[in-house]
């Protein structure tokens, strides 16, 4: 069949090619109808290709005239193709007449015998649209009528190129509707989350498909810093486990972004001055090309958005309108998670005070019901929260004078704004199950822009310790007087005495021991009281040093030993020599041990006193004081370390004493990182028992000194 013999066929053809094509509307169907009906009606194989939108390669199809068809990618024929088109004629070229370089790796050239002859496709260039390609027709080994006829090649390629244009556009139309429609789905997801992690997650993987690339990335602005973060979970597997990259302003395109506040595309990432490969470098990924687009609000960047390695070709402008479109409702998700999580943590935080309050505290509406209560609040009302909660606070505070209403009105018209006014408090007593406590009660009122009542918080502060710590500076005060008093007299009586001067000499200096003994005293209880004037205001600390207990016990025991024989009482003492050093002042630990040896000494009228020391295993040393005296009652022993307290059998019994004592060396004690334990009952005697971090083992755990 020939040309010139069935030329009318021709137009037989292009009717059957166009009811064909009208019917197809992607620009693979096409490419293969037009290769088949040419090399039907030619007898001869034919190839159309067309160059990918970045031409980086050419799709091919081959069609042959026994009715094989082969579709196939050529990269290395890229520049010979794309030279050959641009020259915009229809040429045949004879495969003896190539030179080697175009031979060579070509599969162009591995399918004639002899020769081919090439029609370039005018395809017309529409704006913005990166989808119409540069093509081409190639005759394999074409018969002399192909070339003799070349207005109805030039035809055929116009055919083709209109419904190539026709695809393409069919394309670029299905293609924005799934970019709008993938893009509302990503809009929709950011809002759905308020958590950094799980936002990026959501639409990662969306973005990353859009834009077919191999890796998505995003850097957030440090809050301290200038400086862009990028958190490895953010950005895949392979960075899971490096540390995070951290790039500071300019550096790298994501800091060049930032700081000039434009889109960027890289094509060539290590041909680009801009790029950084710190990343590259700490995770083994492969930087080819990149897209970074800043994320900003309001004029301020927040961070940045990378798509890295566009899979088939270059980025072009339109990814880059693509992914500034996605980057709009990303800073907006981003910002209010930061927003969401600044709230959460403040809330946490009010949250925590509240709950840490000593003072009982709760919160009610503007109808009263309860709405939260902290933990002491509940121990000062004795009741669960469960139950409380959403319930009326009338219904369970129920004050001695029943002014609660009263005093609520106070808080409504308290003026939050005024700072003269007076802040509403009142002095009253809460019911405490069967109880009345004393509180100081204070409150005020949130409202709303409008001035509609929205809460109102209310505290409660429980006075009882307060009164005891009065109670006990009263009993302090009355017994210091009470002490001080008999001294000051029996010094003023015998001094009276000795100035009369009608004395012998006996009793002159029966006189004098009486006011040194009684001076004495005196000085006594004005050391304790300086000695716990010292305690609290942290003085040890700054004359702090290694102490050799071995040195303290033998100074205290001696005396207080022979004051035990004098009452008629035991003394055993079992110290282990050499014990190793603590840390310490020698002052306050002589006190803490002299205290203690001596009381064991006053509150023992007969049996036996025991004091022993010595190393444990847990590097410590112990120091226990034991006696057979008169006891402790059980409901003293928890008030025992307060000071100014006194348990009721020494009051009875008219042991001296002021209350601070045994408050002093409990404070001692402690300041040295040490601890005491007291085991005693009425009747029986009493232990108590030290134990102090050795020098080495302090420094250990505690550093070179007790500070």
């Amino acid at each position: 069949m020939t040309l010139t013999t069935t030329k009318p066929n021709f137009y037989e053809m292009w009717d059957q090619l166009t009811e064909e094509l009208s019917q197809i509307l992607d620009t693979h169907g096409v490419c293969i109808a037009l290769a088949q009906q040419l090399a039907q009606f030619t007898d001869t194989a034919v190839l159309i290709g067309l160059a990918e939108p970045n031409n980086c390669y050419y799709d091919v199809w081959l069609q042959t005239p026994d009715g094989n068809l082969k579709q196939d990618r050529w990269i290395e024929p890229r520049d010979y193709l794309n030279q050959k088109i641009s020259q915009g004629q229809i040429v045949t070229l004879r495969k003896h007449n190539q030179q080697p370089s175009d031979l060579i790796d070509n599969p162009l050239w591995h399918l004639p015998n002899e020769k081919i002859t090439l029609i370039p496709l005018p395809y017309p260039r529409i704006a913005n649209n990166d989808m119409l390609t540069d093509g081409i027709v190639i005759f394999i080994d074409p018969g002399p009528e192909i070339a003799d006829h070349p207005e109805i090649l030039s035809s055929s390629a116009m055919l083709l190129t209109t419904y190539l244009e026709r695809s393409a556009l069919r394309y670029q139309r299905d293609r924005q509707r799934i970019e709008f429609t993938i893009t509302s789905e990503i809009s929709q997801s950011l809002t759905s989350t308020l958590q950094l992690e799980d936002i990026f997650a959501q639409v990662s993987d969306d973005i990353r498909r859009i834009l077919n690339v191999e890796s998505l990335s995003l850097g957030l602005i440090d809050r301290d810093t200038p400086n862009i973060v990028f958190i490895p979970t953010l950005m895949g597997s392979m960075f899971i486990d490096i540390p995070p990259l951290e790039l500071k302003p300019g550096q790298g395109v994501a800091g060049w972004v930032a700081v000039n506040k434009k889109p960027l595309i890289v094509n060539d990432a290590y041909r680009d001055r801009r790029f950084s490969n710190t990343s590259d470098s700490a995770s083994g990924f492969q930087t080819r090309s990149i897209l970074c687009v800043p994320l900003q609000q309001d004029g301020r960047v927040i961070g940045i958005m990378e798509a890295i390695n566009k899979r088939n070709g270059e980025f072009t402008q339109h990814d880059q309108e693509l992914l500034e479109a996605l980057s709009g409702p990303l800073t907006a998700a981003i910002l209010n998670a930061e927003l969401h999580t600044n709230v959460v943590e403040e809330k946490r935080r009010i949250e925590t005070i509240f709950q840490s309050m000593s003072e009982g505290a709760m919160t009610t509406d503007h109808d009263g019901r309860i709405t939260a209560i902290n933990d002491s609040m509940l121990a000062l009302l004795g009741q669960p929260r469960t139950e409380m909660l959403d319930k009326l606070a009338y219904d369970y505070i129920h004050l001695r004078d029943d002014n609660l209403v009263g005093f609520l009105e106070d808080v409504l018209q308290y003026d939050v704004t005024d700072s003269t006014a007076d802040y509403p408090q009142l002095a009253c007593e809460i019911k405490q199950g069967n109880v009345y406590v004393p509180v100081l009660a204070s409150g005020t009122h949130l409202s709303d822009k409008e001035g509609n009542l929205q809460e109102i918080i209310l505290v409660f502060s429980d006075l009882r310790q307060i009164r005891e710590v009065e109670r006990m500076r009263d009993d302090f005060f009355h017994a210091i007087v009470h002490e001080l008093r008999t001294p000051l007299a029996l010094i003023l009586m015998y001094s009276r005495l000795l100035q009369k001067g009608n004395n012998d000499e006996e009793k002159k200096a029966r006189f004098l021991q009486t006011i040194e003994r009684e001076s004495d005293r005196l000085q006594t209880m004005v050391r304790q009281m300086l000695q716990l004037a010292k305690l609290e205001a942290k003085e040890i600390q700054r004359s702090s040093g290694e102490v050799n207990l071995n040195s303290v016990l033998n100074e205290i025991i001696e005396p207080l030993a022979d004051k035990a024989l004098e009452k008629g009482l035991t003394f055993i003492q079992k110290i282990e020599p050499d014990l190793p050093p603590i840390v310490a002042d020698r002052e306050t630990i002589y006190m803490i041990c002299k205290n203690l040896i001596d009381n064991a000494v006053k509150f023992t009228l007969k049996g036996a006193v025991r004091v022993s020391a010595l190393t444990t295993a847990e590097q410590k040393i112990q120091v226990k004081i034991s006696d057979d005296g008169i006891g402790i009652p059980s409901e003293s022993l928890q008030y025992l370390f307060r000071r100014f307290y006194r348990a009721q059998t020494a009051v009875e019994r008219g042991i001296a004493g002021t209350g601070l004592g045994l408050h002093m060396v409990k404070e001692g004690v402690e300041k040295h990182k040490g601890s005491i334990d007291v085991d005693s009952k009425e009747g029986e005697g009493t232990t108590f028992t030290i134990h102090f971090p050795i020098s080495s083992y302090f420094a250990e755990q505690f550093g070179a000194s007790p500070r």
